[in-house]
């Protein structure tokens, strides 16, 4: 069940007055008047996650979708969106525009949950609703955060309400001081987020998000026992459920990306998506603004009312077909994911092989489209987009472990996940290089078109070599630099004390 929200909130609207009698207008909302309510801090909180989602500024909206996968080497958009062409043939620069709405859009999230986090001790609210709803405020404080710096690095930590211009412009902090930031909040919002939300409010943080979220943290900057400690709270050594969390592995992989099974229990956190409020998806933050986005149709083919801006390398076809299941069958994450020529593929309700071929590449993209409709013409997909998911957090349990010399314990955990797939188990007797490979391959595959793949490339040190060892569009312009985005220039523009990342 999804919870149906749209958020109209004024958080700095001013209150009209006259000064012969300092009347306040009682149609307007200050600070002063708003910061009241239970409902209020709700609604506060809700103004933070739908950033999450906002079509141009979202990291799960339709571009930041575009942004988090269009740089891997499983992946390449087409020259039609200037901008969203450059960061995938690593032309961008400071001025490249989607970038610059990610970022802007981490930190309106961020100042939202700040004023949360502020208001909150005046109110008088019972401590434990104070707790919960500081928790979730961190939460999103930490996320947003998170986006921030495996995007661009070195960027500003914000953690108080400015309460002037001068106030507003933030230095950077290096990279690791951001992480640190983004773990303490992680740590304080585990504390106090509860196990599991009622069904008012399903896609809430929940614990589970926060210590998931926390773990990543450390596998990011390369704290392989603190993130093991982390994960074994989630998952058993086995990769089963660790009480009193009830997290485990959808038997179908695939419903993971089907409307019709959101928020299952795969899912640590995911973005709600909901084809409600208004009917332009284009829209900004106004009455007008559909609560769904246009991901699904900007990916499908023109045949289908679709765009085609982004499609699958073939390097990512070809990882797919190395291993067959022990039925002698495509694995079938594959299917769940592409669609390509084989006998019987339907692709929106007409057989694969009618549909142009533009790039000449071996499939399509099949993976939260809505691929079983007859077109994507109505603009607005309900599927939520999973951002963290149990399989996630085996894999990422299992390489902490193989990281400390432990490869013996990573097989269960892999295991788990080929065992979903329909792959045979390990062989016996693989070095911890043997167990990265497969972890590198499974992840590969396992998150094909969920924003993951750029990252593990950039982390493991390997996205030079793998982009060289590629089809995609643009490899040849990629170097170090690109592993981060620059500082948006606008932001140079407008922050005293902004200074941009070397070497850009």
């Amino acid at each position: 069940m999804k919870r149906h929200t749209i958020v109209l909130l004024s958080l700095f609207a001013v209150a009209a007055c006259t000064d012969e009698l300092n009347q306040v207008n009682p149609n307007s909302l200050t600070t002063a008047s708003f910061w009241k309510t239970q409902a209020d801090f709700e609604a506060g909180l809700a103004a933070s996650y739908k950033m999450f989602k906002q079509v141009d500024n979202g990291y799960w909206g339709v571009r930041g979708v575009e942004l988090s996968n269009g740089r891997g080497d499983d992946m390449f958009i087409r020259n039609d969106v200037k901008d969203l062409y450059q960061l995938s043939t690593f032309t961008n620069n400071a001025t490249t525009g989607v970038p610059a709405g990610i970022f802007t859009g981490a930190y309106n999230a961020i100042f939202r949950a700040n004023q949360v986090i502020e208001n909150l001790p005046a109110s008088e609210l019972s401590d434990a609703l104070k707790t919960r709803l500081t928790a979730e405020a961190k939460f999103l404080r930490a996320a947003n955060h998170f986006i921030l710096v495996i995007n661009f690095g070195s960027v500003p930590i914000v953690t108080a309400v400015p309460k002037s211009s001068a106030e507003a412009a933030i230095a950077k902090s290096p990279e690791a001081d951001v992480w640190a930031q983004i773990i303490s909040d992680l740590k304080e919002a585990s504390q106090g987020l509860p196990v599991s939300n009622d069904a008012s409010a399903v896609g809430r943080a929940t614990k589970g998000s926060a210590l998931g979220y926390l773990g990543k943290a450390y596998v990011y900057t390369k704290k392989w026992s603190e993130a093991e400690n982390t994960f074994k709270l989630l998952a058993q050594p086995d990769g089963h459920p660790q009480a009193p969390f009830t997290y485990d592995l959808l038997t179908n992989y695939e419903e993971n990306f089907l409307a019709g099974s959101d928020n299952n229990k795969e899912s640590l956190f995911e973005i709600q998506m909901q084809n409600v409020g208004g009917t332009a998806p284009w829209n900004g933050e106004n009455a007008g603004e559909s609560q769904g986005v246009t991901t699904a149709q900007e990916f499908a083919p023109t045949e289908v009312a679709g765009w085609f801006e982004m499609f699958p390398s073939d390097k990512i076809f070809n990882e797919f077909e190395k291993e067959k299941t022990i039925d002698n069958d495509f694995d079938p994450r594959m299917y769940a994911s592409l669609v390509w020529n084989y006998p019987g593929a339907l692709y929106y309700n007409l057989p694969y092989a009618s549909f142009s071929n533009p790039f000449n590449s071996k499939a399509r993209i099949r993976k939260y489209q809505n691929w079983r409709n007859n077109n994507e013409g109505i603009w607005i997909s309900e599927i939520n987009e999973k951002v963290l998911r149990y399989a996630d957090i085996l894999l990422m349990y299992a390489e902490a472990l193989t990281l400390q010399s432990r490869t013996a314990e990573a097989y269960p955990l892999v295991n788990r996940i080929r065992e979903r797939a329909h792959l045979a188990p390990l062989a016996a007797g693989l070095s911890a290089d043997d167990m990265m490979d497969e972890i590198r391959h499974q992840r590969m595959i396992e998150f094909y078109r969920e924003g993951l793949r750029f990252y593990d490339l950039k982390r493991w040190g390997l996205i030079q070599q793998e982009m060289s060892n590629s089809d995609k569009v643009g490899r040849e312009f990629y170097e170090d630099k690109f592993q981060y985005f620059p500082i948006p220039q606008n932001e140079i523009n407008t922050n005293i004390k902004m200074t941009q990342n070397d070497p850009w």
